[in-house]
């Protein structure tokens, strides 16, 4: 059998008072993760206590397959409830390697027949659900 490792945790005089961790984020290129999946690259100019975040220079990043376009959104206000997650970008990383840039307009189109796509499966699955009930 496998031994147990022992989790230390940190002391509580150790940890950041609640609301400073977004305090050491401000001026950064962030990549925040919504929870209906989109993708928001923004510098963090601002957040209030329910964690609302004011974006500059902010971009949509839609990516599609191989393809990413980043469609410019300018000064954008991100609810706090829903972000699932954010991090800041590692300048040295992009661009995301094995995607290619590819136009606003091309992502979009990408973006629509991906959407006519899951239609059409849901549609069949639909239409054969009945074989679960054997």
């Amino acid at each position: 059998m496998g031994s147990l490792q022992q989790i230390v945790l940190p002391a509580l005089d150790q940890l950041s008072p609640p609301g400073l961790a977004l305090v050491e984020e401000l001026d950064k290129v962030l990549l925040v993760q919504l929870r209906d999946g989109r993708k928001i690259i923004g510098t963090l100019c601002s957040f209030d206590q329910f964690a609302n975040l004011v974006l500059s220079d902010a971009k949509e990043r839609i990516i599609i397959g191989e393809q990413y376009a980043e469609v410019p959104l300018g000064l954008h206000i991100v609810r706090g409830e829903n972000v699932v997650l954010l991090g800041e970008l590692d300048a040295a990383r992009e661009p995301p390697a094995g995607l290619l840039l590819v136009s606003e307009a091309a992502i979009k189109q990408a973006q629509r027949a991906e959407h006519e796509a899951d239609k059409i499966k849901g549609t069949l699955r639909a239409r054969f659900d009945f074989l679960d009930d054997t």
